[in-house]
This record gives C-alpha cells, structure tokens and sequence, in this order.
C-alpha cells in the first residue's frame, strides 16, 4: 500500500545498551493486530448469578484477580512480539505459552540486564506501539520543510 506515493512500513524503534565488547541492539515494531493473543487468552468473563427476583448480580472477587493476570498477559505479549526483530533468545519465555510470557523480566535479569536497561527496553516498545506529539511534530516538520514551507 502507498500513501501520497509513500510505501507504507511499519514504524520500528532502536534502543542500543552499551556493552564492553559488543553494544545490545534492542529492535521494536509496533503489534498490528492482537487476534493471536485473543486465541491463546480470551478476555475473562465476569461470573454471573440470577438472584431470587430473577436480577443478574455480578460477582467480582476472583474475576478481578483473573483480569489482572488477563491485562498482565496482554502487556507481556505485546513486549514479547514487539522485540520479534531484536532477535531474542529467550531462555525462559516460550511463545506459545501464555504461562511463560510473565517472566520475560526474569529473562532479562538472567541475561545481566539492571532494572534501568529493562525500563528504557519497555520504552522502547511503548514508543513502537503508541503515537506522541514529539513524533508528529517531527513528522510534520520534515513533511513541511520537503514542502518548502516553515513548520
């Protein structure tokens, strides 16, 4: 697909951590759709009873525990396939097992990362996966000054 006779790509992120030796490339794309994530973990359900007066009347109590490690599981996933271009061996995450996918920091500890180069590694997929006006602005003054107008 083009647009104004661009091709369209998908916007990709780059957090590089530096290392004695060799620098750790960090790659991040942002997730196009999440029909994958809903197969493996359906959105849980608020369990339902009639009362005696035939009212339905939820009840929350493990339901909220269950959407918690619901949206937990979600933010996992998405981490998880926005670093697909990183390349990442992953020693205890599997990505077939939405189990696995809440230990992704215990990866990232294993491998010698320090709590600050995991925040900025979850930066980095924020930023591939959301628009700022930061970027904008700057989309919008590049596309201006190719126009030859003042942004």
């Amino acid at each position: 697909m083009k647009i104004g006779g661009v091709e369209v790509t998908r916007a990709e992120e780059v957090l590089v951590l530096p290392r004695q030796g060799d620098n750790l490339v960090f790659k991040a794309q942002a997730v196009l759709d999440m029909e994958a994530f809903d197969a493996l973990c359906p959105k849980p359900t608020p369990p339902v009873r009639l009362t005696k007066d035939g009212k339905k009347e939820h009840k929350s109590g493990e339901y909220l525990a269950q959407l918690t490690r619901w949206g937990e599981q979600r933010y996992a996933y998405v981490l998880i396939q926005s670093l697909k271009p990183s390349d990442i061996e992953w020693g205890i995450v599997k990505e077939d097992d939405p189990n696995s996918w809440l230990k992704w920091v215990d990866d990232f500890k294993s491998a010698g990362l320090a709590d600050t180069e995991i925040n900025r590694v979850q930066q980095l997929v924020l930023d591939a996966n959301a628009l700022n006006e930061t970027k904008l602005k700057a989309a919008r003054e590049a596309f201006l000054v190719g126009q030859g107008k003042k942004a």
